[in-house]
């Protein structure tokens, strides 16, 4: 049996397929090691959605690739971009991302010497299979995979399709298992969780399913489009009620304008992003907003920009996630008129940045003083824990706490981004 290296980028699916790819492996009698420099071949679960990181994990692919030992990439790059792999890694073996299942035996063919492709066809679902967890109390729960958008920027569409819901009963019975090995937490993971659909059931139903499995532990529910969650919003609401599921949402509205939206292929308006936001912090005025926004789409006017500045300043998300255009390969954006020079995007970005930045402190001074329930969920960076409370804010404490614990804090210092606190 072999010695396999496993690493992985990109957004938390990609993350549980890395712990799947670990668990396969390992079921079959290899062994996992942490450095690729003590391992007989290597596995890389890529991420290919923004040009930076293409180019960063192009350049862990060619290191890799130099320690003349099997390699296998996998994940969305080899499926978007196989002449890119081949061109920067020749002869290393490759695998798309519903081709998970197929991970030992390409491996197995690697140690042979033999290169494989796993690109075409395999199995999208990815529930009830073995892992071996980065974090041990963390469920990342994939729901489905593809979505049913064809926004005119996105690669990821290239890579993983259209929309496959995975069985709802197998969902559920993933997480009953994952929740009495110990986990804690489960993350409900797709591209888009609000267009999830299996047999009747919908993302409102497999929540109300998730919050009624026995023990103690929070849920926080994926990224989901406007468009996709306004014809569920009561029956979501409703599911949010739930005091397992953290009162967060990840709405990602893109741009304030929508004429942007428009030919970014975005189906929704951003008055359907406010009404979102409204209804939410209406039933919950604790709940975190999380969103995302694209600065410099071609064609993208200051005042168009402006609108997205007067957007963020309005809605005032406690997550911002704040990218500047990159044109990704064969995407029609890609080819679009009106591109707009990189200082003009990176001096969107930066102003856009500062805003939230003042924005992020000033909602996070309403939290100092706040005490109640917290799950430690992981290590600080910089020493501590951190802890997340129903609102899933990030509390970061310094008193001996163990990675799993539930325990009372009080929050005493608010910080751009998080908060600091102290265990009551």
């Amino acid at each position: 049996m072999a010695r396999v290296y496993v690493e992985a980028y990109g957004c938390s699916a990609n993350l549980a397929d890395s712990e799947m790819v670990q668990g396969l492996l390992g079921k079959a009698g290899h062994t996992i090691v942490g450095e690729p420099g003590s391992a007989d071949a290597s596995v890389v679960l890529s991420c290919t959605v923004k040009t930076p990181t293409q180019r960063k994990i192009a350049k862990r692919i060619r290191e890799l690739h130099r320690l003349g030992r099997p390699l296998v990439v996998a994940g969305c790059m080899p499926k978007a971009q196989r002449d890119l792999v081949a061109e920067i890694a020749p002869g290393a073996s490759m695998m798309g991302p519903d081709n998970i299942r197929e991970v030992v035996g390409v491996v197995e063919a690697a140690l042979r010497g033999e290169r494989r492709e796993a690109l075409e066809g395999g199995i999208p679902d990815r529930t009830c299979l073995p892992r071996i967890r980065e974090n041990p109390v963390v469920h990342i729960a994939p729901i489905a995979s593809g979505c049913l958008g064809s926004c005119s920027y996105c690669i990821v569409k290239r890579a993983r399709g259209d929309l496959t819901s995975f069985p709802a009963e197998a969902i559920l019975d993933d997480a009953r298992a994952a929740l009495e090995s110990g986990c804690r937490e489960i993350w409900v993971t797709a591209e888009d969780t609000a267009a999830y659909g299996w047999e009747g059931v919908g993302l409102p139903g497999l929540l109300d399913g998730l919050s009624d499995l026995p023990g103690r532990y929070f849920i926080r529910v994926g990224m989901m489009t406007p468009n996709q969650a306004m014809p569920i919003l009561d029956s979501l609401i409703e599911a949010y009620r739930s005091d397992r599921i953290y009162k967060f949402l990840h709405v990602p509205v893109q741009s304030g304008s929508d004429e942007v939206l428009g030919r970014m292929g975005r189906r929704y308006t951003v008055d359907d992003y406010r009404g979102l936001v409204r209804r939410f912090r209406e039933e919950n005025s604790l709940v975190s907003i999380s969103t995302d926004i694209i600065c410099g789409f071609p064609g993208e006017t200051e005042d168009q920009f402006e609108e997205s500045m007067r957007l963020v300043e309005e809605t005032r998300p406690d997550v911002l996630n704040i990218s500047r255009f990159w044109p990704r390969p064969g995407t029609e954006a890609a080819s679009m008129e009106g591109r707009l020079h990189g200082r003009v995007t990176k001096e969107r970005s930066r102003r856009l940045t500062g805003l939230w930045r003042d924005l992020s402190l000033e909602g996070n001074l309403r939290w100092v003083g706040w005490e109640g329930e917290a799950l430690v969920d992981e290590a600080g960076r910089s020493g501590g824990m951190v802890a997340r409370n129903i609102a899933y804010k990030p509390i970061v404490l310094k008193d001996p706490v163990r990675i799993g614990d539930f325990v009372e804090v009080r929050v005493t210092e608010a910080m751009r981004g998080y908060l600091i606190g102290e265990t009551a």
